[in-house]
């Protein structure tokens, strides 16, 4: 709100970019999203037998980085600043993305419980994914969501990372 009363009450050229969830393979490795793609490299690799997550059932909306910067970028050259949001329009479970990874790479999980006893083992009987109630997020958003509809239409802006599944070769292969 700071920025649109600046804009609007002193003439400031200033845009406000609401970006959702934005992913890379430079994301940080204790958000997790990193977490797990570097879990199941692990798990590849022989390093590690599982790893340890908390919610699964909170839903994302997860986009690739390079598609919000280049958003953002858009913002700046049009001549009339705004506020826009930038994100996918889809949503995805921390369950989904967790299967999606270790499916990148050949397994297939099966999860079985509920709650902090829920675990996923893969087509050989092995346990690949145990809850950890540490890992549980005090002030939980249980869904996260975007319409970058506007920006769509006001920007041109189109994503090249069109699929969580291109995300996620992305965050594996580079």
């Amino acid at each position: 709100y700071m920025v649109k009363t600046y804009r609007e009450g002193y003439g400031l050229y200033a845009v406000n970019g609401i970006l959702f969830n934005h992913e890379s393979p430079r994301r940080g490795e204790n958000f997790l999203t990193m977490k797990v793609v570097n879990a199941v490299k692990d798990i590849v690799n022989n390093k590690k037998n599982h790893v340890e997550l908390g919610n699964l059932d909170s839903k994302r909306d997860w986009g690739h980085a390079k598609d919000y910067v280049y958003g953002m970028w858009l913002m700046m050259q049009k001549e009339n600043p705004d506020d826009l949001v930038l994100a996918t329009g889809q949503t995805y479970t921390v369950r989904e993305f967790i299967n999606k990874c270790f499916w990148y790479k050949g397994y297939h999980l099966t999860w079985d419980g509920e709650g902090i006893n829920e675990t996923a083992k893969d087509q050989n009987g092995n346990i690949r994914v145990k809850i950890n109630s540490k890992y549980y997020r005090p002030c939980e958003v249980d869904l996260l969501l975007g319409d970058a509809t506007k920006a769509e239409e006001k920007l041109g802006w189109k994503r090249e990372f069109n699929t969580l599944d291109k995300l996620i070769i992305d965050m594996f292969e580079n």
